[in-house]
């Protein structure tokens, strides 16, 4: 994974730094993702993979597929990624400028996993208190977890909180 972003870096911060010159962050967020989903589609994917198919062939079909979804300046870029062969990294691409348009406007998304379905009052107090331990606006996507006994597992970027129960044994075991 780490690879993989290393790889994919150079190209969010080009999109997003273009993103920025032109006030046109939302756009080429809508169009990253589109173009990202796109490319995990298995059909695509294995015409992607395939190097018997022409890079103007795959060209021509990505933006016939993409044509309505993305910008003009998105399909400029996705023809900068197929000429140097890095469409398979647009899920990092997306995800990556993701980031960096999340701390350019003072939020972080952050994946929080809990055992069961949360209320919107526990939903709350818990986007309440990473926003005051992670001082930024925080955008919640909750799952359910199955795995964990009770508690939240709170994933943003890098960065983990583990309040959960598994999480608290697993810190007494290592203690004794």
């Amino acid at each position: 994974m780490t690879e993989l972003a290393t790889l994919a870096r150079p190209y969010a911060e080009a999109a997003f730094k273009r993103a920025k010159e032109t006030d046109n962050k939302q756009s080429w967020s809508d169009s990253l993702q589109f173009l990202a989903c796109a490319v995990q589609v298995e059909a695509l994917a294995g015409l992607i993979a395939n190097p018997r198919v022409s890079d103007e062939k795959l060209a021509e079909l990505m933006i016939d597929i993409c044509q309505d979804q993305v910008h003009e300046e998105g399909l400029i870029f996705l023809k900068i990624l197929l000429e140097n062969e890095r469409l398979k990294f647009l899920p990092q691409i997306s995800e990556i400028f993701e980031q960096y348009k999340a701390d350019d406007e003072g939020y972080v998304n952050v994946d929080l996993f809990s055992a069961y379905a949360l209320s919107k009052t526990e939903e709350n107090k818990y986007v309440e208190q990473l926003e005051k331990q992670l001082g930024k606006k925080v955008n919640a996507n909750v799952s359910i977890d199955r795995s964990l006994l009770g508690g939240v597992i709170a994933k943003a970027g890098d960065k983990v909180i583990d309040t959960s129960i598994n999480g608290r044994l697993n810190q007494l075991a290592k203690q004794l």
